[in-house]
């Protein structure tokens, strides 16, 4: 089995309004030396079976073509790893 970490974020040059948001909130609230806040999202997947790590990589990257980002504005990267074990999920 293996687990795929997905991170999905905006593209440097688009504007990021969380992020803007929470940067001004962290300033109220002393927290002067942050300058950048970017604000993404995370997807866990976890593949049944025993597919080749080839495979998951393939399939991961198609999922996040195809779904998980918007690729005129967002930008992924992911690893693959071995997952837990299904007791643990």
């Amino acid at each position: 089995m293996w687990q795929a970490k997905i991170h999905v974020f905006l593209k440097k040059d688009i504007l990021d309004p969380q992020g803007s948001a929470i940067r001004r909130i962290l300033k109220n609230m002393g927290f002067d030396s942050v300058g950048n806040v970017r604000v993404g999202k995370n997807v866990v997947l976890t593949f049944d079976g025993d597919l080749p790590r080839e495979e998951v990589e393939k399939q991961t990257d198609e999922i996040c073509r195809k779904l998980l980002a918007n690729p005129v504005i967002e930008d992924y990267r992911f690893e693959i790893e071995p997952a837990a074990e299904a007791g643990s999920r």
